[in-house]
């Protein structure tokens, strides 16, 4: 069996490095992020997904995960590079990750080895960026020296009906030997068609189709919501019916927005200031803020918001309106934690949220020193009376520390 190494160890590439160590490759996984890779060699999942986690318990499920790409690149035959291409402060695509994991491999890579590029990129990506970067170190993907290929990553977390195992695929090569042997190897792992596109382009094109038909489809949804409730019409009960026709249509149904996990990571908020509306990532916003009034309790960083005024919901008056934001914090994490408990509640927390337990008093908890008789503080609809309880969060903070 060939060696593998996965480039990239997030929701994408992890599911397919187990996926193919499952099938009896000698599996690579090459990441940047210490903590990530040493809980991958202890078996334990850096990502709360029910698909990783049970495939890790698995004791015949072997990745070798490292931070050095010489002790992976140079023995693989394959090498599928599954990084973020997230979108910069002009709304652009950030291919920043993917060319510094093309350079570095470019270095370890030995000829004839056969680089998927699963992340989602703009048609000529490779053949503009990508080539020209393996070019440098004398491979050209032209004349075979390296065989390149893309094929779109198409995983939804979480869902048990459509898994990384059964969902059809497409390829496209720089060539055509590129793009047959990559093929070839995906039918050896998932058990659904594999299609062979004329072009990498294509390839490319598709990823981009499918995003925009989603993104499209979902607006419009939210659109016709707001719509039919003026209406007094249950949209909800319109999607039934119109699902009910055979051809021409495909159920969206209304939400909060796109979303999705190629989207959670730098999400955007429309912030006010003053009489102006600037769009901008949370993380930015934290940046920006944090040069100014940055205080830290314990591993917690805050910083003040001042007059800003941040895009919200009035559950009051069931309309989006601009409420003021008070702080913004930041806390260091390794893991995240599914909480379950009585009455169907369940909670996905990172190890270090404060979390609100009753036990004689009111007070605050780590998530990951929770017990099992800890009686959790949820949130509720309130009765019109309500009893007003104050937390003093700082004396409670104070007593963990």
């Amino acid at each position: 069996m060939a060696t593998i190494t996965i480039v990239g160890l997030g929701y994408v590439g992890l599911p397919l490095a187990c996926l193919c160590a499952e099938k009896g490759f000698k599996v690579y996984g090459f990441d940047i992020d210490k903590n990530k890779v040493d809980l991958i060699n202890k078996s334990q999942s850096p990502i709360d997904d029910e698909y990783i986690i049970n495939k890790l318990k698995n004791s015949k499920i072997k990745i070798h995960a490292t931070i050095n790409p010489s002790e992976c690149i140079p023995v693989s035959d394959i090498v599928i590079v599954c990084v973020p291409t997230p979108a910069d402060k002009s709304n652009s695509p950030d291919l920043t990750a993917i060319m510094e994991s093309t350079s570095t491999i470019s270095k370890f890579i030995k000829q004839n080895t056969l680089l998927i590029i699963e992340s989602t990129i703009y048609p000529g990506t490779i053949e503009e960026i990508i080539v020209p970067i393996l070019k440098k170190q004398r491979f050209d993907a032209y004349k075979n020296d390296i065989f390149v290929a893309h094929c779109p990553e198409r995983i939804d977390p979480g869902n048990k009906k459509w898994t990384i195992e059964n969902l059809p695929r497409v390829v496209g090569g720089i060539t055509k030997e590129s793009s047959k042997k990559a093929a070839e190897f995906y039918r050896s792992i998932i058990d659904a068609d594999v299609i062979e596109l004329s072009s990498i382009k294509a390839a490319e094109a598709t990823k981009i189709m499918e995003n925009t038909f989603r993104d499209v489809n979902i607006a419009f949804v939210n659109e016709m919501a707001k719509s039919f409730d003026k209406a007094g019409i249950d949209i909800i009960e319109v999607i039934k019916g119109a699902s009910t026709k055979p051809f021409a249509f495909m159920p969206h149904y209304p939400g909060a927005g796109v979303g999705g996990h190629c989207f959670d990571k730098n999400e955007w908020i429309f912030v006010k200031y003053e009489d102006s509306v600037y769009p901008m990532k949370i993380g930015e916003l934290y940046e920006l803020l944090k040069y100014y009034n940055e205080a830290e309790i314990g591993e917690t960083r805050l910083v003040n918001a001042g007059n800003l005024e941040v895009l919200s919901f009035d559950l009051d008056n069931k309309k989006s309106c601009y409420k003021p934001l008070k702080l913004l914090s930041k806390r260091p994490y390794q893991n995240m934690l599914r909480i379950n408990a009585v009455g169907n509640y369940s909670l996905k927390l990172t190890d270090k949220h404060p979390v609100v337990v009753f036990n004689n008093g009111l007070k605050i908890k780590p998530a990951d020193k929770l017990g099992r008789n800890d009686r959790l503080v949820v949130s509720l609809e309130l009765p019109e009376i309500e009893k007003e309880i104050k937390i003093d969060i700082i004396e409670n903070i104070n007593e963990e520390l």
